[in-house]
Protein backbone atom coordinates (compact mmCIF):
# COMPACT_ATOMS: atom_id res chain seq x y z
CA UNK A 1 0.00 0.00 0.00
CA UNK A 2 2.65 2.12 0.79
CA UNK A 3 4.58 1.44 -2.57
CA UNK A 4 1.25 2.22 -4.34
CA UNK A 5 0.62 6.01 -2.57
CA UNK A 6 4.67 6.51 -3.00
CA UNK A 7 4.30 6.08 -6.64
CA UNK A 8 0.88 8.34 -6.77
CA UNK A 9 2.56 10.75 -5.10
CA UNK A 10 5.27 10.48 -7.75
CA UNK A 11 3.44 10.86 -10.60
CA UNK A 12 1.52 14.03 -9.00
CA UNK A 13 5.31 15.41 -8.58
CA UNK A 14 6.01 14.90 -12.33
CA UNK A 15 2.94 16.52 -13.57
CA UNK A 16 3.22 19.43 -11.21
CA UNK A 17 6.95 19.83 -12.85
CA UNK A 18 5.48 19.37 -16.25
CA UNK A 19 6.00 23.25 -18.63
CA UNK A 20 2.81 24.91 -19.22
CA UNK A 21 2.96 24.81 -23.20
CA UNK A 22 2.15 21.03 -21.94
CA UNK A 23 -1.71 22.76 -21.86
CA UNK A 24 -1.40 24.57 -24.71
CA UNK A 25 -3.77 22.62 -27.80
CA UNK A 26 -4.00 23.14 -31.88
CA UNK A 27 -7.56 22.37 -31.18
CA UNK A 28 -8.54 24.51 -27.83
CA UNK A 29 -10.98 26.36 -29.96
CA UNK A 30 -12.39 24.02 -32.14
CA UNK A 31 -15.61 24.01 -29.94
CA UNK A 32 -15.36 27.54 -28.58
CA UNK A 33 -15.26 29.22 -31.73
CA UNK A 34 -14.64 27.56 -34.90
CA UNK A 35 -14.15 30.56 -36.59
CA UNK A 36 -11.65 32.74 -34.91
CA UNK A 37 -8.26 31.19 -37.49
CA UNK A 38 -9.73 31.47 -40.35
CA UNK A 39 -11.24 35.50 -38.79
CA UNK A 40 -7.59 36.06 -37.69
CA UNK A 41 -6.22 34.65 -41.16
CA UNK A 42 -8.44 37.00 -42.97
CA UNK A 43 -7.77 40.02 -41.37
CA UNK A 44 -4.21 39.77 -41.31
CA UNK A 45 -4.24 39.13 -45.07
CA UNK A 46 -5.87 41.86 -45.32
CA UNK A 47 -4.00 43.95 -43.32
CA UNK A 48 -0.30 43.02 -45.00
CA UNK A 49 -2.11 43.33 -48.54
CA UNK A 50 -2.59 46.79 -47.66
CA UNK A 51 0.75 47.09 -46.24
CA UNK A 52 3.37 44.74 -46.91
CA UNK A 53 5.74 45.87 -44.11
CA UNK A 54 2.94 44.98 -41.70
CA UNK A 55 4.01 41.18 -41.95
CA UNK A 56 7.63 41.98 -40.08
CA UNK A 57 5.27 44.13 -37.37
CA UNK A 58 3.29 41.63 -36.57
CA UNK A 59 6.03 38.96 -36.04
CA UNK A 60 8.20 41.04 -34.29
CA UNK A 61 5.01 42.09 -32.11
CA UNK A 62 4.67 38.39 -30.90
CA UNK A 63 8.55 38.32 -30.61
CA UNK A 64 8.54 41.19 -28.07
CA UNK A 65 5.69 40.04 -26.09
CA UNK A 66 6.99 36.14 -25.54
CA UNK A 67 10.03 37.90 -24.13
CA UNK A 68 9.12 39.81 -21.28
CA UNK A 69 6.80 37.58 -19.12
CA UNK A 70 5.92 35.09 -21.42
CA UNK A 71 3.42 35.29 -23.85
CA UNK A 72 0.44 37.17 -22.12
CA UNK A 73 -0.40 40.03 -24.08
CA UNK A 74 1.65 41.92 -21.83
CA UNK A 75 2.88 44.20 -25.01
CA UNK A 76 -0.44 45.30 -25.58
CA UNK A 77 -1.41 46.82 -22.25
CA UNK A 78 -1.84 50.84 -22.64
CA UNK A 79 -0.84 52.65 -20.02
CA UNK A 80 -3.36 53.08 -16.77
CA UNK A 81 -3.28 53.67 -13.08
CA UNK A 82 -1.83 50.76 -12.52
CA UNK A 83 -0.39 49.48 -15.55
CA UNK A 84 2.62 51.12 -16.67
CA UNK A 85 2.94 49.94 -20.56
CA UNK A 86 5.84 48.30 -22.42
CA UNK A 87 4.97 49.95 -25.41
CA UNK A 88 6.52 52.85 -23.95
CA UNK A 89 10.24 50.96 -23.44
CA UNK A 90 13.00 52.63 -25.48
CA UNK A 91 13.16 48.66 -27.43
CA UNK A 92 10.06 49.45 -27.93
CA UNK A 93 8.23 53.10 -28.33
CA UNK A 94 8.56 54.07 -32.12
CA UNK A 95 9.83 50.81 -33.16
CA UNK A 96 7.18 48.16 -32.36
CA UNK A 97 3.90 48.36 -34.56
CA UNK A 98 0.85 46.12 -35.23
CA UNK A 99 -1.13 47.11 -32.23
CA UNK A 100 -4.12 48.87 -34.16
CA UNK A 101 -3.78 45.41 -36.41
CA UNK A 102 -4.49 42.83 -33.51
CA UNK A 103 -7.33 45.50 -31.74
CA UNK A 104 -9.41 45.28 -35.71
CA UNK A 105 -9.01 41.38 -35.16
CA UNK A 106 -9.64 40.95 -31.38
CA UNK A 107 -12.95 43.23 -32.48
CA UNK A 108 -14.10 40.54 -34.91
CA UNK A 109 -13.40 37.85 -33.29
CA UNK A 110 -14.76 39.20 -30.06
CA UNK A 111 -18.02 39.73 -32.37
CA UNK A 112 -18.53 36.10 -33.14
CA UNK A 113 -17.35 35.12 -29.93
CA UNK A 114 -16.96 37.09 -26.72
CA UNK A 115 -15.13 36.47 -24.34
CA UNK A 116 -13.23 33.42 -25.59
CA UNK A 117 -10.35 33.74 -27.09
CA UNK A 118 -7.13 35.50 -25.66
CA UNK A 119 -5.19 38.51 -27.22
CA UNK A 120 -1.66 36.13 -26.27
CA UNK A 121 -3.25 33.56 -28.77
CA UNK A 122 -4.24 36.38 -31.12
CA UNK A 123 -0.79 37.29 -31.37
CA UNK A 124 0.78 33.99 -31.98
CA UNK A 125 -1.67 33.25 -34.86
CA UNK A 126 -1.18 36.41 -36.32
CA UNK A 127 2.45 35.82 -36.50
CA UNK A 128 1.98 32.42 -38.35
CA UNK A 129 -0.60 34.08 -41.03
CA UNK A 130 1.69 36.92 -41.44
CA UNK A 131 4.96 34.76 -42.53
CA UNK A 132 2.36 32.87 -44.67
CA UNK A 133 0.96 36.14 -46.25
CA UNK A 134 4.06 37.12 -47.49
CA UNK A 135 5.56 33.54 -49.09
CA UNK A 136 7.14 32.74 -45.76
CA UNK A 137 6.67 28.99 -43.85
CA UNK A 138 3.83 27.82 -41.82
CA UNK A 139 3.22 26.62 -38.78
CA UNK A 140 0.87 24.98 -36.31
CA UNK A 141 0.29 27.19 -33.30
CA UNK A 142 -0.92 25.67 -29.78
CA UNK A 143 -3.61 27.96 -28.39
CA UNK A 144 -4.79 27.97 -24.54
CA UNK A 145 -2.77 31.31 -24.07
CA UNK A 146 -4.25 33.21 -21.27
CA UNK A 147 -3.81 37.32 -20.96
CA UNK A 148 -1.91 38.58 -18.57
CA UNK A 149 -3.47 41.43 -15.45
CA UNK A 150 0.15 42.66 -15.36
CA UNK A 151 2.72 44.44 -17.30
CA UNK A 152 7.05 44.11 -17.62
CA UNK A 153 7.75 47.37 -18.40
CA UNK A 154 10.67 46.65 -15.53
CA UNK A 155 11.85 43.16 -17.53
CA UNK A 156 11.79 44.89 -21.00
CA UNK A 157 15.08 46.88 -21.13
CA UNK A 158 17.00 43.18 -20.04
CA UNK A 159 14.92 40.71 -21.85
CA UNK A 160 14.79 42.37 -25.12
CA UNK A 161 17.78 42.02 -27.48
CA UNK A 162 18.91 45.95 -28.67
CA UNK A 163 20.07 46.74 -32.54
CA UNK A 164 23.72 47.08 -30.91
CA UNK A 165 24.05 43.93 -28.62
CA UNK A 166 26.81 41.49 -30.00
CA UNK A 167 26.89 37.71 -30.56
CA UNK A 168 27.50 36.48 -26.64
CA UNK A 169 24.85 38.37 -25.76
CA UNK A 170 22.46 37.56 -28.15
CA UNK A 171 23.26 33.73 -27.21
CA UNK A 172 22.76 34.10 -23.99
CA UNK A 173 19.40 36.72 -24.12
CA UNK A 174 17.56 33.53 -26.05
CA UNK A 175 19.07 31.25 -24.25
CA UNK A 176 17.27 31.93 -20.63
CA UNK A 177 14.68 31.75 -23.01
CA UNK A 178 14.57 28.22 -23.72
CA UNK A 179 15.86 28.94 -27.27
CA UNK A 180 19.04 27.28 -28.82
CA UNK A 181 21.66 28.95 -30.58
CA UNK A 182 20.21 27.80 -34.18
CA UNK A 183 17.03 29.07 -33.13
CA UNK A 184 18.52 32.33 -32.22
CA UNK A 185 19.75 32.07 -35.70
CA UNK A 186 17.06 31.10 -37.78
CA UNK A 187 14.35 33.56 -35.78
CA UNK A 188 16.78 36.24 -36.59
CA UNK A 189 15.95 35.65 -40.21
CA UNK A 190 12.69 37.20 -39.67
CA UNK A 191 15.03 39.90 -40.69
CA UNK A 192 14.41 39.33 -44.51
CA UNK A 193 11.32 41.26 -44.55
CA UNK A 194 10.69 44.76 -42.85
CA UNK A 195 12.53 47.73 -42.22
CA UNK A 196 14.85 49.47 -39.43
CA UNK A 197 15.29 53.12 -38.39
CA UNK A 198 18.31 55.53 -39.58
CA UNK A 199 19.16 55.63 -35.60
CA UNK A 200 19.52 51.88 -35.35
CA UNK A 201 21.69 51.77 -37.94
CA UNK A 202 23.82 54.74 -38.36
CA UNK A 203 26.47 54.06 -36.48
CA UNK A 204 27.49 50.37 -38.38
CA UNK A 205 26.91 52.93 -41.83
CA UNK A 206 29.31 55.87 -40.19
CA UNK A 207 31.64 53.59 -38.44
CA UNK A 208 34.17 52.65 -41.34
CA UNK A 209 34.24 49.14 -39.65
CA UNK A 210 35.97 46.17 -41.33
CA UNK A 211 32.74 43.97 -41.23
CA UNK A 212 30.39 46.16 -43.58
CA UNK A 213 30.69 46.25 -47.36
CA UNK A 214 31.66 49.96 -48.49
CA UNK A 215 29.20 50.07 -51.28
CA UNK A 216 26.23 49.11 -49.19
CA UNK A 217 27.14 51.28 -46.64
CA UNK A 218 27.36 53.97 -49.11
CA UNK A 219 24.01 53.47 -50.54
CA UNK A 220 22.00 52.95 -46.83
CA UNK A 221 23.88 56.58 -46.15
CA UNK A 222 21.72 58.02 -49.20
CA UNK A 223 19.07 57.72 -47.03
CA UNK A 224 20.37 57.83 -43.00
CA UNK A 225 22.44 61.49 -42.43
CA UNK A 226 25.61 60.81 -40.61
CA UNK A 227 24.33 63.49 -37.91
CA UNK A 228 22.05 62.50 -34.50
CA UNK A 229 18.47 63.73 -34.81
CA UNK A 230 18.96 64.08 -38.39
CA UNK A 231 16.75 61.36 -40.48
CA UNK A 232 16.50 59.35 -37.54
CA UNK A 233 13.53 57.74 -38.44
CA UNK A 234 14.10 57.47 -41.82
CA UNK A 235 13.83 53.63 -42.91
CA UNK A 236 15.26 51.03 -44.66
CA UNK A 237 14.50 47.58 -45.93
CA UNK A 238 16.47 45.59 -43.43
CA UNK A 239 16.95 43.17 -46.33
CA UNK A 240 18.53 45.30 -49.20
CA UNK A 241 17.46 42.63 -51.83
CA UNK A 242 13.98 40.81 -51.28
CA UNK A 243 12.79 43.49 -48.80
CA UNK A 244 9.25 42.65 -49.52
CA UNK A 245 9.39 38.34 -49.76
CA UNK A 246 10.23 35.99 -46.74
CA UNK A 247 12.88 33.59 -48.10
CA UNK A 248 16.62 33.37 -47.24
CA UNK A 249 18.47 36.30 -48.85
CA UNK A 250 18.80 37.76 -45.32
CA UNK A 251 21.55 35.02 -44.49
CA UNK A 252 23.04 35.95 -48.53
CA UNK A 253 23.41 39.46 -47.59
CA UNK A 254 25.27 38.60 -44.49
CA UNK A 255 28.02 36.57 -46.09
CA UNK A 256 28.30 39.72 -48.20
CA UNK A 257 29.10 41.58 -45.06
CA UNK A 258 25.25 43.51 -45.82
CA UNK A 259 24.04 43.34 -42.67
CA UNK A 260 22.15 46.79 -42.05
CA UNK A 261 21.73 45.85 -38.08
CA UNK A 262 25.09 45.20 -36.35
CA UNK A 263 23.12 42.53 -34.50
CA UNK A 264 22.41 40.94 -37.20
CA UNK A 265 25.96 41.36 -39.23
CA UNK A 266 27.16 39.92 -35.89
CA UNK A 267 25.89 36.32 -36.80
CA UNK A 268 28.27 36.18 -39.57
CA UNK A 269 31.83 37.56 -38.32
CA UNK A 270 34.07 34.77 -37.80
CA UNK A 271 32.24 32.96 -35.03
CA UNK A 272 30.58 30.37 -33.52
CA UNK A 273 27.31 30.87 -35.85
CA UNK A 274 28.84 31.50 -38.64
CA UNK A 275 28.55 28.47 -40.12
CA UNK A 276 24.45 28.84 -39.19
CA UNK A 277 24.53 31.69 -41.79
CA UNK A 278 26.42 29.53 -44.05
CA UNK A 279 24.19 26.30 -43.98
CA UNK A 280 20.79 28.66 -44.24
CA UNK A 281 21.98 30.54 -46.85
CA UNK A 282 22.49 27.61 -49.43
CA UNK A 283 19.42 25.57 -47.74
CA UNK A 284 16.18 27.76 -48.27
CA UNK A 285 14.06 24.70 -47.28
CA UNK A 286 16.03 24.01 -43.50
CA UNK A 287 15.98 27.84 -42.75
CA UNK A 288 12.20 27.89 -43.42
CA UNK A 289 12.16 24.47 -41.28
CA UNK A 290 14.26 26.20 -37.98
CA UNK A 291 12.10 29.38 -38.65
CA UNK A 292 8.77 27.63 -37.81
CA UNK A 293 10.29 25.36 -35.69
CA UNK A 294 11.64 28.36 -33.72
CA UNK A 295 8.13 30.17 -33.62
CA UNK A 296 6.77 27.43 -32.45
CA UNK A 297 9.09 27.07 -29.26
CA UNK A 298 9.02 30.74 -28.53
CA UNK A 299 5.22 30.84 -28.71
CA UNK A 300 5.36 28.34 -26.07
CA UNK A 301 7.36 30.63 -23.28
CA UNK A 302 5.91 30.85 -20.31
CA UNK A 303 2.28 30.92 -21.61
CA UNK A 304 -0.46 31.60 -18.79
CA UNK A 305 -3.38 28.68 -18.95
CA UNK A 306 -6.19 27.26 -16.86
CA UNK A 307 -7.49 30.08 -14.11
CA UNK A 308 -4.38 32.16 -14.82
CA UNK A 309 -4.46 35.57 -16.28
CA UNK A 310 -7.67 36.65 -17.90
CA UNK A 311 -9.77 36.42 -21.38
CA UNK A 312 -9.45 40.36 -22.19
CA UNK A 313 -12.68 42.22 -23.45
CA UNK A 314 -10.02 45.00 -25.02
CA UNK A 315 -6.56 43.77 -25.70
CA UNK A 316 -5.28 47.07 -24.59
CA UNK A 317 -7.03 47.18 -21.17
CA UNK A 318 -7.55 44.08 -18.05
CA UNK A 319 -11.32 43.49 -17.79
Amino acid sequence: MRSTVCILVAGLLILASMPCEAQLSSSFYDNTCPNALNTIRTAVRSAVTGERRMAASLIRLHFHDCFVQGCDASILLDDSSTIQSEKNVPNNLNSVRGYEVIDDVKSQVESICPGVVSCADILAVAARDASVAVGGPTWTVNLGRRDSTTSGFSQAAANLPNFSDGLDRLISLFGTKGLSTRDMVALSGSHTIGQARCVTFRQRIYGNGTDIDSGFASTRQHSCPASDGDGDDNLAGLDLVTPNSFDNNYFKNLIQKKGLLQSDQVLFSGGSTDSLVTEYSRSPSTFSSDFASGMIKMGNIEPLTGTAGEIRKLCTAIN
